[in-house]
């Protein structure tokens, strides 16, 4: 059948619109090439010619700047060959919003750099999702307001794997690493996110968040809280190094519903894990909300430095090993495994599964940099989120006990980011084009 296509092609202020319109029959998948010689010379002018189902491959030899746009094929693979494609924002933005604002479905980015994402009102990102559903792999974002924002469609499944995040947010509190709104899924793994200015490393307010085998650490920078999910949820944190640096916003690692329990659950699942406090007179390792109800779960975590474990009395503590001096092989270098005689060499219990049946058990750990390897099975499974070699053997858990909550300094009170307003998509017109993301 004979295709129909229309274009409606529009370039101002900063950022393109394609908006493609088919009458019968389909179009099959395409391959568009961007960079010098190609057929597009920069990547928005083949996202704004991309169709439903097509890739973007961007030529990592060259840099691309003050290129942004909002684009809304669905399905597209957006990827940088040849090395990664560094794409900074130049002082432009789309749509008030950012470098990349997708409004489609189901978009996949992998192997770019981004960076210099800044608006008006504060609040830019290098990709700002509009649409449902984003993934993310093989990639870096460094000194934007926000790395990546979602929207609070409530159904987006985000997916970011195997990228670095460093250096994001303005400066205020407001803005962060990440910062995912109230959507159905996140699921982190394998990343490496450090040094946010002032935000946190991570914030989301998803209904189920699995954040697993990454690293989260500061050195320059001061870092509110490492892992912040403020509205509860269902959360399993398992096999991550979070560390603290000894100067930071708020004495707390990782937060847990403490600007309101509104989600669905309210489950926090804390397995296998290395925390490092550097703060050596003030610190809480996980604060929870006083109305969270559920117990927490923590199972073979290393506790690392100065401070209180936990805040909640009635979470549920099973073989974790606490210690102001860690037996690390190079803690300086931030080689976690367990050296030669620690106490934590095959003092854990086996892992089960979650009440929704979601293994706890770790088969991953984290390799830096932004990576993860396969965790070595061994007689018995190490306390935190390095394993030395060998086949676990199910070993039975002890009863329950309540964990020991040390006395300390109560955790300043977070800086309450408003979640994004829920945008309603419409065609391109003058009055979407000026909506501005509210203030994070």
């Amino acid at each position: 059948m004979k295709q129909h296509l229309k274009t409606k092609y529009f370039k101002n202020h900063g950022f393109l619109v394609a908006t493609l319109f088919f009458i019968g029959g389909n179009v099959s998948a395409s391959t568009l090439s961007v960079g010098p010689g190609k057929q597009f010379n920069l990547p928005c002018e083949a996202l704004a010619q991309a169709k439903d189902n097509d890739v973007v491959e961007i030529d990592g030899a060259s840099e691309y700047s003050g290129d942004t746009c909002a684009f809304g094929a669905s399905n597209l693979v957006i990827r940088g060959v040849n090395g990664r494609p560094k794409i900074s924002a130049g002082g432009k933005y789309a749509w008030g919003k950012g470098i990349w604002v997708p409004f489609g479905n189901n978009t996949t980015i992998e192997n770019v750099e981004m960076s210099g994402a800044a608006v008006p009102d504060q609040n830019g990102a290098a990709i700002r999702l509009d649409g449902n559903h984003l993934t993310v792999r093989n990639s870096y974002f460094h000194h934007n307001e926000n790395g990546i924002l979602t929207n609070n469609d409530g159904v987006s499944n985000v997916v970011i794997e195997n990228s670095e995040f460093g250096f994001n947010g303005f400066g205020t509190g407001y803005t962060h690493n990440i910062y995912i709104g109230h959507i159905n899924s996140l699921t982190f793994k394998g990343n490496f996110s450090h040094d946010a200015n002032v935000g946190h490393n991570l914030k989301s307010r998803a209904q189920i968040n699995t954040i697993i085998y990454n690293r989260f650490s500061s050195t320059t920078g001061q870092p509110s809280y490492e892992i912040d999910l403020p509205n509860a949820g269902t959360a399993y944190v398992i096999g991550n190094v979070i560390h603290q640096p000894a100067a930071h916003q708020n004495p707390a690692l990782l937060s847990f519903g403490v600007e309101g329990v509104t989600n669905t659950k309210q489950d926090l699942y804390v397995i296998n894990n290395t925390f490092i406090n550097d703060d050596s007179s003030r610190g809480t390792f996980i604060f929870v909300d006083g109305n969270v109800a559920t117990p927490v779960l923590m199972q073979n975590n290393i506790f690392a430095g100065t401070g209180t474990v936990i805040t909640q009395t009635n979470a549920i503590d099973l073989s974790n090993y606490r210690t102001v001096s860690p037996a690390f092989v190079n803690r300086m270098n931030f080689d976690l495994h367990l050296a030669l005689g620690s106490p934590a060499i095959g003092a854990g219990t086996l892992p089960g599964k979650s009440a929704n049946g979601f293994s706890l058990l770790p088969t991953l750990q984290y390799k830096h940099v932004a990576n993860t390897e396969p965790r070595p099975t061994a007689a018995k499974i190490d306390i935190g989120a390095y394993q030395s070699a060998g086949v676990i053997e199910v070993i039975p858990a002890p009863v329950p006990v309540p964990p020991i909550v040390s006395p300390a300094p109560e955790p300043q009170p977070p800086v309450i980011s408003p979640a994004p307003k829920k945008v309603k998509h419409i065609k391109t017109s003058k009055r979407f084009r000026a909506r501005h993301a509210p203030r994070e």
